[in-house]
């Protein structure tokens, strides 16, 4: 018969802790190694939005994007007509209010003081410039012909957009980006691992491709060597 002291071992091997999490294995990763979709949106208030960590504002701005598709699109109200009404109205309660509160003996309504400041007027017009340039520079560098993955890629999406031109309007457009922009992270965000190794076979397989096309087409295009292009 076994001693207590004997026992204690086997008793402590049963209370061990679980073994950690297998780590993620290596592969094509949409977002780059260890890095949450929560950090790829900018990890701030956007980010909680798209995300649904603030569930109020993200069914707010989902609420009033829809309110605004069925205004326009269903009921047909046009866009400076909805502004003007709303602001008809707005301005008819303020100034009814302000002119009551002289009868009534109360405090009249504290509207405040709203003006954009120099610095918020920078800060969007530095991001505006920054993605513009990005975006410059990326059309600069397919127009020389050195990224046939990033041609294509572009290509592709144009092709989409022009497509989704002609089935829609630019306000249904909006609408539906504003749809996908708060599921599509949240998702991603659920079905990262699945979506990142179905990703990679992708990635894989367009890189297969890529080497057949460039071995039979591209790599027999006849190109200027260097001598000749600083004579030309």
């Amino acid at each position: 018969m076994a001693s207590p002291a004997e026992e204690t071992p086997a008793a402590e091997d049963t209370a061990s802790p679980p073994p950690p999490p297998p780590a993620r294995s290596r592969g094509f990763w949409f977002l780059g190694e260890d890095k949450s979709v929560h950090k790829a949106l900018g990890g701030g208030k956007t980010a909680d939005v798209l995300l649904w960590k603030d569930k109020k504002t993200s069914a707010a701005v989902v609420g009033g994007a829809t309110i605004l598709w069925v205004l326009f699109e269903i009921v047909e109200y046009h866009l400076l007509t909805l502004v003007s009404h709303v602001l008809i109205v707005a301005l008819t309660i303020l100034f009814l209010w302000s002119n009551a509160t002289v009868f009534i003996k109360k405090s009249p309504p504290d509207v405040p003081e709203v003006q954009i400041s120099e610095d918020l007027a920078v800060n969007i017009a530095l991001a505006l410039r920054a993605d513009i340039n990005k975006a410059l520079a990326l059309l600069r560098e397919i127009a020389l012909g050195h990224n046939l993955m990033k041609f294509l890629g572009v290509i592709v999406a144009l092709w989409i957009l022009s497509e989704i031109g002609e089935l829609c309007e630019l306000l249904r457009f909006m609408y539906i980006a504003v749809l996908i922009l708060h599921t599509v992270p949240i998702l991603y965000h659920k079905y990262q691992d699945q979506v990142d190794d179905f990703a990679a076979k992708a990635h894989r397989e367009l890189c297969k491709q890529y080497k057949v096309l460039d071995a039979k087409v591209l790599s027999k295009i006849p190109r200027a060597t260097p001598k000749d292009k600083k004579q030309n």
